[in-house]
């Protein structure tokens, strides 16, 4: 197997992979009879071709069917060529919403709940060695009207309304087959520590080895060699801190941190081998860095930083959730170019390709979750869980700075009356720190926060003057935080705040360009000229940037979408205005 096309996840790759995107047969089910009609065997009932990984409500998938379809089925073929050394093979699915069940050769190998989490399968038992072809169905149930599912900001009504898009069901990230031996690597996590130059690395194994194997590190700067460590791995998992001679290569080590002005990454190769023979190579990267707060400041690398954020909501006309592989890194590349230095994904997990990208480029990422719309202790333990696996999943990207498990209380929509949900938020605060101590956490971006590293702030004035009067003094910052709210809800829930906690304006403008008449849109205020549009956007911009109180900003938003026209660029990433003149906005010195 080989594949020349960026890997599905570019910091967990090992060489030989094969895509499996492109056509599969399609079937919807919407009585959900699949199961007992044994569609895992029936080949018959697949009357449609669908392109993976695109969800069937998109026109990229082939079908462009926005109906209510709670169940559908997916099957294609494939081969399987075992190369040598190498005896077992792992079927990857990137995401597949919301929950998944899959079949090999009519055998059941697995099944998946979360719709933004991958998942793998050990698929060698359901391999039928005798035949040229191996058969692959997937069923998926995403249930349109569910309001306790981690949605996002999928629509439950038949058609997008107000801020609300088009549905994805079904597999909408790559899937992927990776050959790999009985014993091998199957999880590696980077954590940073630049005030000793070192990099911490745990590698966990599938299983506990019959005896003890070499783990081989392998790291590369700017092409120079800085570590080559080996060592004896007995158990499951193995922790290491590995110390870089970078003052060997720089009087400074600073000069070799990662950032967005300079996106250093440290390049890596993790070897296992019983002996001489190789059991696995994973291809990674890290970055050397650090994020947090002190002093009502954001700190990268120890020292403060200001955010110059565009909420990203990684939806594309054509393919909704699923992004056009090559526009992952057109999109990282307008947001620098915009004089962003960072984006608040929102209400998504987006692909591990753009976080790639935010690594490789220099892009600050604030990581959110896809939230639900109702609270039960049900919607509580299916957030929770999917969002622990996010966690875990992206831990290793440099790009990503701040923890976000909920938006605007969607999901908790009664904090001030209900001491469950206030529990809610404090809980995903906490074990967010459990499963990651190095990065600040956001409870509940834009408003009621019960526990938060970050004082995040939603609000839609329509001038600079309402914003430097909010936050532009001592006086003004105080008096919202007592009561006068700046948009729809208080800013505190029974306010926990961390010591040194910075203040941010996490989403405003959302400036609307003249939409045509007739043409439903959504936004915070709309302008009939470039001129105007530029004048209202530039006075905004100023106003925080102007505020001393303010560490960073998020403006809403990087696109149009849906009826949402709102974004600086338009659906299709064509830019509405002049690209310098926009980047003289939003670079504009503090």
């Amino acid at each position: 197997m080989s594949n020349d096309t960026l890997h599905p996840n570019p910091q967990f790759a090992r060489p030989g992979w094969e895509d499996l995107s492109g056509s599969w047969g399609f079937a919807f089910d919407d009585a959900d009879v699949g199961r007992d009609a044994h569609w895992e065997v029936e080949a018959d009932a697949f009357t449609w071709t669908i392109t993976v990984p695109y969800p069937p409500e998109s026109k990229a998938s082939g079908l462009r069917d926005t109906g209510y379809h709670p169940v559908v089925w997916y099957r294609r073929t494939f081969t399987a060529d075992a190369p040598p050394g190498r005896d077992r093979l792992m079927l990857h699915f990137g995401a597949v919403d919301y929950a998944a069940a899959v079949w090999v050769n009519g055998k059941l190998v697995g099944s998946h709940t979360g719709g933004h989490t991958p998942f793998t399968f050990d698929i060698t038992s359901a391999l039928d060695g005798d035949a040229a072809e191996q058969t692959l169905v997937v069923r998926a149930e995403d249930s349109p009207t569910d309001l306790a599912q981690p949605r996002g900001k999928q629509d439950w009504l038949p058609e997008p309304h107000v801020i609300w898009y088009h549905r994805t069901t079904g597999i909408w990230q790559p899937v992927w087959l990776e050959w790999v031996s009985g014993t091998h690597v199957k999880r590696v996590l980077w954590t940073p520590h630049i005030e000793r130059a070192a990099l911490g690395l745990d590698v966990r194994l599938n299983r506990i080895p019959s005896q003890p194997l070499t783990l081989q590190v392998h790291l590369t700067l700017r092409d120079q060699v800085i570590a080559h460590d080996a060592y004896q791995i007995t158990g499951h998992e193995s922790g290491r801190e590995i110390s870089l001679p970078l003052n060997d290569i720089a009087m400074n080590h600073r000069a070799w941190l990662w950032s967005p002005e300079h996106p250093n990454l440290i390049e890596a190769i993790i070897t296992l081998l019983d002996g001489d023979a190789i059991l696995d190579e994973i291809h990674s990267y890290a970055g050397l860095r650090s994020a947090g707060i002190a002093d009502g400041r954001f700190l990268l690398n120890n020292r403060a930083y200001y955010l110059r954020m565009a909420l990203e909501q990684g939806y594309w006309p054509d393919s909704h959730l699923a992004a056009p592989p090559e526009a992952l890194r057109r999109e990282v590349e307008l947001a620098k170019a915009l004089g962003f230095n960072a984006v608040r994904i929102h209400q998504k997990v987006e692909d591990p390709r753009f976080l790639y990208w935010c690594d490789r480029l220099g892009l600050i990422v604030w990581g959110e979750m896809a939230n639900a719309f109702y609270f039960s202790p049900d919607s509580a333990e299916r957030l929770t869980r999917e969002w622990l696996d996010v966690i875990k999943r992206d831990y290793s990207h440099p790009c990503i700075v701040a923890w976000v498990p909920i938006n605007e209380s969607w999901g908790v929509n009664n904090l001030p009356g209900d001491e469950r949900q206030r529990n809610l938020l404090r809980a995903l605060y906490h074990l967010t720190k459990v499963f990651d101590a190095t990065r600040p956490v956001v409870d509940n971006d834009g408003w009621e926060h019960a526990i938060t590293d970050i004082l995040s702030i939603h609000d839609y004035a329509r001038d600079g003057a309402t914003l430097q009067t909010r936050y532009g003094s001592d006086e003004g910052l105080e008096r919202a935080l007592r009561g006068e709210y700046p948009i729809m809800k208080p800013l505190l829930a029974d306010f926990t705040p961390t010591e040194g906690a910075p203040i941010m304006i996490t989403e405003f403008g959302g400036i609307s360009y003249a939409p045509e008449s007739g043409v439903k849109w959504y936004g915070y205020g709309t302008v009939k000229s470039g001129d105007e549009y530029l004048a209202r956007l530039r006075e905004l911009v100023s106003a925080v940037v102007a505020c001393p109180n303010v560490a960073g900003y998020c403006y809403t938003q990087l696109t149009d979408t849906e009826q949402e026209t709102n974004g600086v660029l338009l659906e299709d990433r064509t830019p509405k205005f002049d690209l310098a003149a926009l980047h003289d906005i939003f670079a504009m010195p503090r």
